[in-house]
């Protein structure tokens, strides 16, 4: 295992800007997952980690090595692909051992490392099928063992779950998370998915447009984010934002029907304010008491909850409500808000405007 260091990270390719000057530090045995929309730099940093790509500036370091100049198989890093990458004219029981057999690893010793990898996966009943012949989620978990075999002093996970359907990636979000546990290997995981970094990080890196956006754990991103991208990114449904202005603390939506007294702000006035407040925060009224009232534009039942939408001008706001509430579409509401709750962001800067005391 390792700590990896990321000092002024830099990746160009002539004017396009992959990375931004990025500076990181990942502790030994953590599991960090990059997050963020198609394009923002996550895959290039975990390549360069990798070897696959060469910073324009900047150092790695993984452990007490700058790996700079490193080739990718002398990292003693272990990558999970996307596509998963096997051998297709080979068993699993081939695929599994073939980072062993061509690093020279003596037949005595393969034998039980693969045994061991493929039990921690649940493989052991599968070991003479070929790629084809398995499930997506029995190809990824080959994947993993193929990784795990190695004892490698890094994973980098690039988007594993991607190819796998919604009940498929709940069941390897549970390996992944408990294959960590089990060996505490450190850990890059890049995704798009913000449930993913959610449930299995012990920290998550925000990026859009080559930059981080915020570093934090899971809670911090979620319960207290920097900006109207983190926040918006954040959360099913996404963190409802209204645009409007603060009058002595009390924020009024450019459209009307929304007012509330956000605590600590009583001595404020600004224009260009965007409130951000989450679904669970808002709770459905009847129209007249509520905080922000309109008209029904839909709702969705979950099982366990119901999400009601409201158009608020030409924004639409949505609160959970109890599985068993109904209403009809166009019927008027109100929601009433926690205010304790509510974020303030500067319209023009998208920053989260915070108490100062």
């Amino acid at each position: 295992m390792a700590a990896i260091q990321l000092k002024e990270i830099v990746k160009k390719w002539g004017e396009t800007v992959g990375v931004q000057r990025m500076s990181l530090s990942i502790a030994d045995g953590e599991f960090l997952v990059f997050l963020g929309p198609s394009g923002c730099g996550k895959t290039t940093t975990m390549r360069m980690v990798a070897g696959l790509e060469s910073p324009t500036d900047g150092e790695i370091w993984i452990g007490d090595r700058c790996v700079n100049q490193l080739e990718p198989k002398d990292r003693d890093v272990a990558m999970v692909f996307q596509s998963y990458g096997l051998y297709p004219n080979m068993t699993v029981y081939e695929n599994v051992s073939f980072p062993l057999r061509i690093r020279g690893t003596p037949s005595a010793e393969i034998h039980p490392a693969v045994m061991q990898a493929c039990a921690k996966v649940e493989l052991n009943e599968l070991l003479k099928r070929r790629p084809r012949e398995l499930s997506g989620g029995q190809r990824q978990r080959v994947a993993l063992a193929r990784a795990i075999v190695r004892k490698p002093k890094v994973f980098l996970m690039d988007e594993p779950l991607s190819n796998l359907d919604a009940k498929l990636r709940v069941s390897m979000r549970a390996h992944i998370k408990h294959l960590h546990h089990e060996l505490g290997v450190t850990t890059i995981y890049v995704t798009h998915d913000q449930v993913e970094a959610m449930t299995l990080a012990d920290r998550v890196v925000v990026m859009s447009k080559a930059e981080i956006q915020q570093i934090g754990t899971p809670e911090q991103i979620y319960n207290d984010p920097d900006n109207v991208f983190v926040a918006s990114f954040i959360g099913s449904p996404a963190m409802n934002l209204m645009n409007g202005e603060l009058r002595d603390g009390v924020f009024e939506s450019r459209a009307p029907g929304c007012e509330i007294a956000i605590p600590g702000f009583g001595a404020l006035t600004r224009k260009n304010i965007v409130l951000g407040v989450r679904a669970e925060d808002l709770s459905v009224v009847e129209h007249g008491s509520g905080d922000i009232r309109g008209d029904v534009f839909s709702f969705e039942l979950l099982g366990d909850a119901t999400t009601v939408t409201l158009k608020l001008g030409h924004q639409f706001i949505t609160a959970r409500a109890d599985k068993s509430f109904r209403a009809d579409i166009e019927q008027p509401v109100g929601f009433a808000a926690q205010a304790k709750h509510c974020f303030l962001f500067d319209a023009d800067t998208t920053q989260r405007i915070r108490l100062t005391h």
